[in-house]
């Protein structure tokens, strides 16, 4: 009888110590896949309440839904993705980066991803440009190069009418001053044809990881390229927890869509756009499902900002929301889809109506790793008391939204702020004032406190107002990454397939990661 009961106690044992049969312990940490789409508006999902466009009706919108506000990063900063890759998380990132790829010179790669916490990266470094998609224009300084356009045509003008009136004896000039003009004029031509001219080569690329495979790239298959390597990361990886950070391209200006979606949707290019967004969102689900790891993945979707309704004809849509991605400060500028996936975990339908932040994935991510290490003090929260429902409010009290370097809540200064009761107004179209809301002097005061104990924060004792970031513990202090030094545009630093300037690449369309 104790010989009988040997094999299912054994049997037993091995379950309740979660190992398999080889003696390692198997990992039951989740993985996680977090889709961001870029510029779209929350009135354009599905279970938003948008009825003409079909985004998100069985796919994008399958899982909890909470309301999120969008939260740069230094080259000393720690990121959520080296958080996880330390914990044994295989990483990669595909998509748009657009936090710069090269530092002191063209090969140091200081701000690639690699060196960010990401083991694989395919995409775009930078960001989608008007030059990438032929007849759109520029949008790269075009002011610079509308006025070095002009100086060089009248330049090249002026030159052509003085050489005329010398051959024809109607004015003497001096061939040591035509011979200046000329070199002025050539040099004029080349300050502005030289940078402008090569602008969709230099900006327009696709890399993976280091190596730049494409140069200038080409809009017509870069949605479909871009999910199959989503795709093979996620296969790749299904054995182990994984972190896959899918940063869409859409629904950015300029516009670009496949072949395969173009006219179909009532709202015309935008509307094409966002329709192939979902169809994305919809492939890479079943990848995750067709692979059984639904009930052991976090799926996120979200936008970095809402919708450009400030291009009316190109842009996207925010609801009753006031404003767009131009207007931070406005409800419709920062408020964005937030929806989550988790089969078995998270039950779906559920709606959470509390303020949430982008920031407040680094706390849930590195929860769900069991990350225990040490670290800095954290401007998010970890979501999951909100998702599974154990908790109904929010541990946000205050959200700060930056402008740039400046800490306001709108481009334009008042004095009092601008205050409304979102809870009652979320179309922001009744303002508060003492008259209408007896707390007012009150709520101005508690936010005032709240801002200056927000900047302290920032600013340890003896960082002579500058703020420490990085691992913790260190004595890093950070820069600001947008002073003119480190946002001017240097042509010398973009990567290059080919000797620079004369860069150029395709890649294979039929080659898998």
């Amino acid at each position: 009888r104790p010989c009988s009961l040997l094999g299912p106690l054994v049997l037993l044992v091995l379950m309740l110590s979660c190992e398999d049969v080889t003696g390692s312990r198997v990992d039951t940490r989740p993985n996680f896949v977090l889709i961001m789409a870029d510029d779209l508006g929350i009135g354009d999902v599905g279970c938003y309440g948008n009825k003409t466009i079909r985004a998100g009706q069985s796919r994008s919108c399958a899982g909890a839904a909470v309301p999120g506000r969008v939260g740069g990063l230094p080259p000393t900063e720690t990121t959520f993705a080296k958080r996880l890759q330390e914990q044994g998380y295989t990483t990669g990132l595909v998509g748009k980066w657009h936090l710069g790829v090269n530092c002191a010179s063209r090969g140091d790669r200081c701000h690639h991803p690699n060196h960010h916490g990401f083991h694989y990266y395919y995409g775009l470094p930078f960001t989608m440009f008007n030059n990438c998609v032929p007849g759109e224009g520029s949008d790269v300084l075009a002011d610079v190069e509308r006025a070095l356009r002009h100086l060089s045509l009248l330049l090249g003008l002026a030159l052509l009418t003085l050489v005329c009136l010398h051959v024809c004896g109607l004015l003497s000039t001096g061939v040591r001053l035509l011979a200046t003009l000329a070199c002025v004029t050539v040099l004029a031509v080349a300050v502005w044809w030289v940078p402008f001219g090569f602008l969709r080569t230099w900006n327009c690329i696709v890399m993976r990881n280091q190596e730049v495979v494409e140069q200038p790239l080409v809009t017509e298959t870069l949605t479909e390229r871009m999910l199959k390597e989503a795709q093979h990361f996620i296969s790749r990886n299904a054995h182990h927890p994984f972190l896959l950070f899918f940063s869409l391209a859409h629904v950015h200006t300029p516009l670009f869509r496949s072949p395969a979606f173009a006219g179909k949707s009532h709202h015309g290019v935008y509307g094409d756009n966002v329709e192939e967004m979902d169809w994305v969102i919809g492939q890479v689900m079943e990848s995750v499902d067709s692979l059984g790891l639904a009930n052991n993945t976090m799926m996120y979707f979200t936008s970095d900002h809402g919708g450009h309704v400030e291009d009316p004809e190109r842009g996207g849509w925010n609801g009753i929301y006031k404003g767009g991605k131009a207007m931070g400060g406005w409800e419709g500028g920062i408020r964005v889809p937030g929806i989550f996936r988790w089969p078995g975990r998270l039950p779906a339908g559920r709606v959470v109506d509390e303020p949430t932040s982008l920031m407040d994935l680094y706390p849930t991510l590195t929860h769900l790793a069991q990350d225990t290490q040490a670290d800095r003090p954290l401007d998010g929260y970890n979501l999951m008391p909100l998702l599974d429902g154990s908790s109904s409010r929010s541990e946000h009290q205050f959200m700060f939204h930056y402008c740039g370097v400046y800490l306001n809540a709108h481009v334009t200064h008042h004095d009092p702020p601008i205050v409304y009761d979102l809870s009652r107004d979320p179309s922001e179209s009744r303002p508060l004032g003492p008259a209408t809301e007896g707390r007012f002097a009150e709520v101005l005061r508690r936010v005032g406190e709240a801002a200056a104990e927000h900047r302290r924060s920032l600013a340890p004792e003896g960082s002579g107002g500058q703020s420490h970031v990085g691992t913790p513990g260190a004595a890093s202090v950070a820069s600001s990454q947008l002073s003119w030094e480190n946002v001017l545009w240097k042509p010398w630093l973009q990567p290059c397939c080919g000797t620079f300037p004369f860069c150029g690449c395709r890649e294979n369309a039929t080659r898998t990661a």
